[in-house]
């Protein structure tokens, strides 16, 4: 009886277990979806305690490519700034530097004295090797650090899409990356698929810079001010004409010159968010740290009744008049509709992207067509398990019963224990989930027809069942091991859907070895625990 009871207490604990761990995921999935815990019904609790996929729950699935030349073009800016700034402090005189891709450029010099000075600028530099070539000095990156920045700025760009989903609310997204450039993105449950996805490209690099002349109707117009070419410390900038639209093309453009050098960008800012100004029309107020307050602080004191430019991806959203000293915020007007300006404050708060992005594949899920999968996923499954049932009871007689509820436990515990990891259930997972069922009641099959040889061959009763279940299992850990590791691969190498097969095949796996050996042996057990002799047994 001692041996019962702990077999008892070990059986209804992983049961206790699985269902407060369903129950518990879904009374914190309706937390999270802003739902008062009083107001919960029993129902709600249920179909909320697994985390749906997007082929079940309807969304958005997106293959986006990071454009990493971006990034590397960014840091052979970068490195020209450096170079120039070099040869300027050893008063060397640049005829030229001309750029040969986005990895390599040559610098050209006034004088041939001055070319050995290039050489020692080149020094300086961790990540670009320079030789002579001819009349020039050729930089030109190396290829670890090419690789090392397309990694980083994959990376980069993960975590920024990631903040920004976040903060946008979608519940369970996926954002992983899918080999090279590649990033998947699913995003379950969504229900405005456009402006997620204007959300995830907008690259959202954020200038503030002074103005020096502007605004003009046409860039020729502005430029004629300068006779012989802007200063290289100045540069142009496209702006929106007051009162057009920012969707608007030339009709709506200004033209602006500003400086190279930004006061502030933005990973000076603390925090964004939306606002209004004195005629109530949105804008978003932006709070600096530290660093950024000082040097803003210095920049506005000395440049007070100057426009200061305010360049978004490239453009100028505005361009206010600095009328006193400003430290530690701003605003940013435009003309923007409410959405516009809280998903421009959501990308300022959750960070610029590092490089552009493009859509490589979309695919829209309807909420109708997850919710029809659902129905037919589980109907297959009850289906499923109702026939696996009747077979068993037929074919075993009273055996069939020990099979049918250690079934149900292996479902419990399937279900449990996804609902505690948190696995997302997908239609590939839904599968797995009958697959299971089936290898569970393989592994019953194989031995209770291990007890029916047993049996034929002269054994007592409880002979043959020790027989069959020590005989049997060997082969039950030989087959589930080798699905095992088929499942491993299809984990490590299959994204999203496939992943989730995985998953749901892993532990059910797992609980049909605890259910087929450990709970079925315990009802045999159990059921002719008052017999001294068996006589009989249904099988």
């Amino acid at each position: 009886m001692k041996n019962f009871t702990w077999k008892w207490a070990l059986i209804l604990g992983v049961i206790a277990f699985s269902v407060v761990s369903y129950w518990y995921n879904g009374k914190q999935a309706l937390v999270r979806a802003g739902k008062d815990p009083d107001q919960m019904t029993l129902g709600e609790i249920a179909r909320n305690g697994l985390k749906l996929g997007l082929d079940l729950k309807g969304g958005i699935h997106l293959v986006l490519r990071v454009k990493t030349d971006d990034a590397l073009r960014a840091v052979t800016d970068e490195e020209v700034d450096r170079v120039k700034r070099v040869l300027k402090d050893a008063n060397v005189s640049v005829r030229e530097i001309k750029r040969s891709n986005d990895t390599q450029f040559t610098v050209f010099v006034v004088l041939d004295s001055d070319k050995d000075r290039v050489g020692k600028a080149a020094e300086g530099s961790a990540d670009f090797e320079a030789d002579q070539q001819g009349p020039g000095w050729t930089f030109k990156m190396k290829a670890v650090t090419i690789q090392r920045l397309r990694d980083e700025t994959v990376k980069q760009a993960i975590q920024t899409i990631r903040n920004r989903i976040d903060e946008f609310g979608v519940s369970e997204p996926v954002i992983q990356p899918a080999g090279g450039e590649r990033i998947l993105v699913q995003l379950p449950g969504i229900d405005d698929p456009a402006r997620a996805k204007r959300l995830i490209k907008t690259t959202a690099q954020l200038y503030l810079k002074i103005v020096e002349a502007g605004p003009a109707p046409s860039k020729d117009g502005l430029l004629a001010a300068y006779p012989g070419g802007i200063p290289d410390n100045l540069e142009v900038v496209e702006g929106e004409r007051e009162g057009g639209s920012e969707d608007t093309a030339a009709p709506g453009s200004v033209w602006w010159i500003v400086r190279k050098q930004a006061v502030i960008t933005g990973r000076d800012l603390k925090n964004a968010k939306r606002s209004a100004d004195e005629s109530q029309r949105p804008t978003v107020a932006f709070n600096l740290n530290l660093q950024g307050a000082a040097k803003f602080g210095q920049a506005t004191g000395e440049n007070i009744n100057k426009r200061l430019a305010i360049i978004l991806d490239g453009k100028v959203k505005s361009a206010p008049v600095i009328e006193s000293q400003i430290h530690d915020s701003g605003r940013i007007s435009g003309n923007f509709t409410i959405e516009k300006a809280e998903d421009l404050a959501l990308v300022l708060r959750s960070g610029a992207l590092p490089a552009g992005i493009e859509y490589l594949e979309e695919r829209t899920v309807g909420p109708s067509l997850g919710a029809d999968s659902i129905k037919k996923g589980i109907t297959s499954s009850f289906l499923g398990i109702f026939f696996v049932y009747v077979f068993m009871l037929i074919y075993y007689k009273g055996a069939g019963t020990n099979a049918a509820i250690a079934l149900t436990l292996n479902a419990i515990i399937l279900i449990g224990v996804m609902a505690n990891f948190g696995a997302t259930m997908t239609l590939p997972g839904i599968a797995g989930f009958i697959l299971t069922i089936g290898m569970a009641v393989d592994s019953n099959v194989l031995i209770f027809e291990r007890i029916r040889e047993e049996l034929r061959g002269g054994k007592t009763v409880r002979s043959a069942i020790d027989a069959g279940f020590s005989k049997a299992f060997a082969t039950i850990i030989d087959t589930h091991i080798t699905i095992l590791i088929s499942a491993a691969f299809l984990f490590q190498f299959g994204t999203g859907p496939v992943k989730g097969f995985a998953v749901t095949l892993t532990i059910g796996l797992i609980a049909s070895v605890f259910t087929a050996v450990f709970v079925s042996r315990f009802l045999f057990d159990w059921w002719h625990r008052n017999e001294e002799r068996i006589e009989h047994l249904s099988i």
